[in-house]
């Protein structure tokens, strides 16, 4: 616990006192009164996340954690267990979508085996991290223990820690794990809290009486470690999965550092979910990417009152939507720095 709170202490609010500044220069830049819309609060949030007025774009990084559930052996999933480690080999070749999309928007991609409960042989070019070989079945105890919670969380540190050192000035998150949309929305049944229906969708494409049996699994989950359900480090570790807990942990220690990180999508989320109930300043340092297809990704954003930058109906994971959303962040960001002012250019402004 110890470690956890000196990783927590680290973060402080972004200082609001500069959000004049920032909002003045946007506001005097050569167009009409707030007409690039949320554009220009991207611009703004970059600033104050970075704590500067004249924010400078540098590397971006997407940091891909692997693991397996437990908790697939219910049946959750229209796929099976073995292709967490088959998709790993295929991002380490190159071949997956997060590949594809980071390779257009010029991100490098770290691939992090977390939990993932094949070895990996001769895997190149993996980060090897991992914590436990796949979480316990959440329907019948808990998912990990809160020390090796606490280990994920630290993996995600330490990742957030040496992109900080690499200049990297945009982090993204991204996952790959059979079954994890379970963990997630057991996550957020509990965190938000909701109905476990409110939050639980098809995942991988399951037909009805797997959502059905999906629910059931849930809600079960809940009751079965429900003593444990205390505080959020607790429920992290009865509920989730290593790849949310290193999730956690690179959004912990990216906002202890100030480097403003891009939330990938449902899971990430529910890894988002779990740090801002840490230490809620947290949120001063997230943009949401996008809004998931999963169901109940929706109903987070609707409760946490947070816009996401892009609803594209994506619901792959893997860290393609942050990446997407990585280029809007950074056009807004430009907009900011390289638009003329209305003195600069001799263009009249609004008449009084």
């Amino acid at each position: 616990m110890e470690r956890l709170r000196s990783i927590l202490d680290a973060i402080t609010p972004v200082d609001r006192s500069l959000e004049t500044e920032i909002r003045t220069h946007l506001d005097n830049l050569t167009k009409p009164l707030g007409s690039l819309g949320f554009l220009e609060d991207l611009a703004a949030s970059y600033c104050l996340m970075s704590g500067t007025t004249r924010p400078q774009l540098g590397r971006k990084r997407i940091v891909t954690f692997a693991g397996d559930h437990g908790v697939a052996a219910e049946g959750v999933s229209a796929y099976p267990s073995e292709v967490t480690p088959q998709m790993v080999y295929n991002m380490l070749g190159g071949g997956a979508a997060i590949n594809v999309l980071a390779r257009h928007v010029g991100a490098d991609l770290h691939v992090v085996d977390i939990g993932v409960a094949d070895p990996l042989e001769g895997a190149s070019g993996l980060a090897r991290k991992k914590i436990k070989a796949g979480t316990d079945n959440i329907s019948t105890g808990p998912a990990m223990s809160e020390e090796e919670a606490i280990q994920a969380i630290q993996v995600g540190v330490d990742l957030a820690n040496g992109a900080a050192e690499d200049g990297v000035a945009l982090l993204g998150t991204g996952e790959m794990g059979i079954a994890n949309t379970t963990p997630s929305s057991a996550l957020y049944a509990s965190l938000i809290p909701c109905s476990v229906v409110e939050v639980t969708g098809r995942g991988t494409g399951i037909d009805d009486d797997r959502l059905q049996n999906k629910i059931k699994v849930i809600e079960r989950a809940l009751e079965v470690n429900g003593h444990l359900l205390t505080d959020p480090l607790r429920t992290l570790a009865a509920l989730g999965g290593m790849e949310i807990a290193g999730i956690c942990g690179l959004i912990l220690g990216a906002a202890g550092r100030r480097v403003p990180v891009l939330v990938d999508g449902f899971i990430s989320s529910a890894a988002a979910l779990v740090a801002m109930r840490l230490r809620e300043s947290v949120s001063d340092y997230l943009f949401f990417s996008h809004c998931s297809a999963e169901a109940g990704h929706r109903t987070f954003f609707e409760r946490l009152r947070i816009r996401p930058v892009l609803d594209l109906d994506m619901k792959l994971g893997e860290g393609t939507g942050a990446a997407l959303a990585m280029q809007v962040i950074e056009a807004a960001v430009k907009i900011y720095n390289e638009m003329a002012t209305f003195d600069s250019a001799g263009v009249s402004g609004k008449d009084p």
